[in-house]
């Protein structure tokens, strides 16, 4: 471990003791919160959420760690053991942070009561928006970047977002593909799912069922109405590095006919099964 890392590890120690110590009354086995998200999903809002619950409760004020199925800059593809063997290094009163696909192993690590897992995702079709500017304008260092600098104009980039990349050695399947990984997350009861978009126009309904997920495996004696204003002030999109607009529906700007019947073209149902859309006639 590095001098950086040992140092982080240690500050964050530090702070989980004195989290234990101010709310010395409350158990200390509480489950971990772990927020899965798709990419460009509103991780960092999820995350901002989650680390509400450290004004009532101790739970750590900082993420334990973050885990992506990708590195960034490189773009290879992790193996599975590295992704359970992170779940694993997760201690109670953790609260942590994963791009995490829905693997068997993974799924049976995360659905059981050392986790409260939520899982948040966004509209692809503002996901494959997002990406664009990220990867084009806000990280440099991304592994796309420079080719998406190549291309011609917005137009062209987001065909590739939609579609993806075969010229390349480095793996970037099409939306669908890239979201078919997770979409078993859906299908179990102990993850809470949370659509971006509720989170921007229903937010406090939004941050009621956020609340009641941990509150079915915990029991925190703070009133109600004073955890549910914890996680509202948490929420700081200004302190997001990735943050761009939070706005819903941007892809209607976007999204010319042609790009309308590329995406069609790979959807397989996708829009459906995530709620967006009733068929595929949109």
């Amino acid at each position: 471990m590095s001098i950086k890392s040992s140092l982080r590890s240690f500050i964050y120690q530090t702070e989980k003791l004195t989290q234990r110590l101010r709310f010395a009354a409350q158990p200390a086995s509480l489950p971990i919160l772990l927020g899965i998200s798709f990419p460009k999903s509103g991780t960092h809002l999820l995350d901002q959420i989650l680390l509400g619950f450290s004004n009532v409760a101790p739970y750590s004020k900082r993420l334990h760690s973050f885990y992506a199925e990708y590195e960034g800059e490189s773009g290879k593809k992790r193996e599975p053991q590295q992704a359970l063997a992170w779940l694993d290094s997760l201690r109670p009163r953790d609260v942590a942070s994963a791009h995490l696909f829905a693997r068997p192993e993974a799924v049976a690590r995360v659905c059981s009561s050392k986790f409260v897992p939520y899982f948040i995702f966004r509209d692809p079709r503002d996901v494959v928006v997002s990406h664009v500017f990220y990867v084009t304008d806000m990280e440099a260092r991304h592994v796309h970047h420079d080719y998406y600098q190549s291309l011609p104009d917005f137009d062209s980039r987001l065909k590739v977002s939609i579609m993806g990349r075969t010229n390349t050695e480095i793996e970037f399947p099409n939306i669908a593909a890239r979201f078919e990984p997770y979409l078993d997350w859906l299908n179990h009861p102990e993850v809470l799912t949370i659509h971006f978009e509720d989170l921007i126009h229903a937010r406090t309904a939004t941050l009621i069922h956020v609340m009641n997920h941990l509150l079915t495996h915990a029991s925190l004696p703070a009133p109600r109405q004073l955890i549910l204003n914890s996680l509202e002030a948490s929420i700081n999109p200004t302190k997001s590095p990735t943050f761009r607009s939070g706005k819903t529906g941007e892809w209607k700007k976007y999204f010319t006919e042609e790009h309308k019947k590329l995406f069609k073209k790979i959807d397989g149902g996708l829009l459906v099964k995530l709620g967006y859309e009733k068929d595929g006639n949109w």
